[in-house]
């Protein structure tokens, strides 16, 4: 994660000062010589030898004394220049802090008098309650601003709301800017907030409006016709595509998706890719016409992959707070809980598969907050689950999600070897309450539509001639309701 908390609630500009507390070096001492004896010139003359001798020992003792003398000057002045050099070292230390203290009240003078810059991007805030600024997407960057504790408390924030303000530069020791003054929260202003409602608080029940993905300037768009006759989604569902490898996934996301940018340009759109090649998040981002993309490569880290999905889920929620409709397409869910189980601890207790329980729970946590709520505002999701890819894990992965789907739209990978697409198992594929979101005449029609399409299933229990049958019909009219009429007639 890039930035780092300033130590204090709210960032100020930094500067460290030091204590300028260093002893003044030591005076110096000069060394003394003691006076030599002198020779008494009033000695007895008698004396001859002896005074001869004397003088004689007086003397070598007086330059054995000059010696003595010297060495100790010398030792004198050596220790004098050390203490000296102390003195020179305590200076240069003295004026190397009062350089650094220079240079940072210049540089706090410059950041006070730079200019705020305004910023806007997605609160995400951390367990201890500051945050950050997310202004490039849904992943970190140096550019994020950090967001106070007081901040969060005084205007409500929550991780997922959309944050408009000013921020300063950051300090030379700090990492990210920090946000100065907050102007606008989710479109209104800071200190004149609605009353806001909290996404757990919304009474959650069965999706009563239906997403019609059929197009009408697109008739021959089978796969959004197939899902709106055999897996109706309606707002606030669940639905999987539990799909094989190369069964045509992709494509079945891409149409869904232009289907509710065309249809319903009421809902908000947000694309989530996991774990995905770099030119299949590509593609997308070219292939949506409105909406957002939030995508982390396989390349990436499994905690980078966790992150966006749980700030693109937040994000969805806070919009349905505000009573608006929203669409999360995932691909996949399979991938997010494999990341789930590398980033979450140990607990001894592994499921088939080496998957950790508390993986399974934040999967399923991802795919709950899909809701229509009574007091207004749904979130859908429709995400992908791996199926038949010979791992005990996906298998494991898929049996606990498949219970938490109220939509599933099965694809079949022995259609999608014999070339037919969209490669839908027809009789495998359905809706929970159907009967919410279509009307009773032709849930009449649907019931015999399936049993027609039961009884084209071959040896192997594939339904190539159910789906060929059916494709047939959907080229041969331009609506959904025409075919469904044609098969009340037949």
């Amino acid at each position: 994660d890039a930035g780092e908390a300033p130590s204090s609630e709210e960032a100020v500009p930094g500067g460290a000062t030091e204590a300028a507390a260093a002893d003044d070096g030591a005076g110096e001492t000069e060394p003394t010589a003691e006076p030599t004896a002198e020779s008494d010139d009033t000695a007895d003359p008698s004396a001859g030898d002896k005074d001869g001798e004397g003088k004689g020992e007086t003397a070598a003792n007086d330059a054995s004394q000059g010696e003595g003398q010297q060495g100790e000057g010398q030792q004198g002045q050596q220790q004098g220049d050390g203490e000296g050099d102390g003195v020179e070292s305590g200076n240069r230390r003295r004026r190397r802090r009062g350089r650094d203290r220079d240079r940072n009240r210049d540089e706090n003078e410059q950041q006070q008098q730079a200019e705020p810059v305004e910023v806007e991007g997605l609160v995400e805030l951390r367990d201890e309650g500051y945050g950050f600024l997310r202004l490039h997407g849904y992943l970190p960057s140096r550019d994020d601003a950090y967001v106070s504790l007081r901040q969060t408390r005084q205007f409500g924030l929550r991780t997922g709301d959309v944050v408009k303000g000013k921020s300063r530069v950051a300090n030379r020791n700090e990492k990210n800017p920090a946000l100065l003054q907050v102007d606008e929260v989710n479109g209104h202003q800071a200190h004149n907030q609605p009353d806001r409602v909290r996404f757990e608080d919304l009474t959650p029940v069965f999706p009563a409006e239906r997403l019609t993905l059929e197009l009408a300037d697109d008739p021959s768009n089978a796969t959004a016709r197939l899902i709106d006759l055999l897996a109706p989604i309606g707002k606030g569902a669940r639905a999987l595509v539990v799909a094989p490898p190369q069964s045509g996934t992709t494509t079945v996301l891409k149409q869904v998706v232009r289907s509710v940018e065309v249809n319903h340009p009421e809902v908000e759109l947000l694309v989530v890719l996991i774990d995905e090649r770099p030119e299949e998040i590509t593609d997308m981002r070219r292939w949506l016409l409105r909406g957002s993309v939030a995508s982390s490569a396989f390349d990436r880290p499994a905690e980078e992959h966790a992150a966006v999905a749980d700030l693109v889920i937040e994000r969805a929620k806070r919009l349905v707070e505000q009573g608006r409709d929203v669409v999360v397409v995932v691909d996949g869910i399979t991938r997010l809980t494999r990341a789930h189980n590398l980033v979450t601890p140990a607990s001894g207790r592994v499921l088939d598969g080496g998957i950790e329980p508390a993986a399974l729970y934040a999967a399923k946590r991802f795919l709950g907050a899909a809701r229509n709520a009574e007091e207004g505002g749904s979130l859908t999701i429709v995400a992908t689950a791996a199926a038949d890819t010979g791992s005990r894990a996906d298998e494991v992965i898929l049996e606990e999600l498949r219970a938490t789907a109220n939509t599933e739209l099965r694809l079949d990978r022995r259609l999608a070897e014999r070339r037919t697409f969209p490669a839908v198992d027809a009789v495998a594929s359905g809706t929970r309450h159907e009967e919410s979101l279509v009307d009773r005449a032709d849930l009449a029609k649907l019931a015999v539509l399936r049993r027609q399409l039961g009884v084209l299933r071959d040896d192997t229990g594939a339904n190539a001639a159910g789906l060929e049958a059916l494709l047939e019909r959907v080229a041969a009219t331009k609506t959904n309701a025409d075919l469904l009429a044609k098969v009340a007639d037949a």
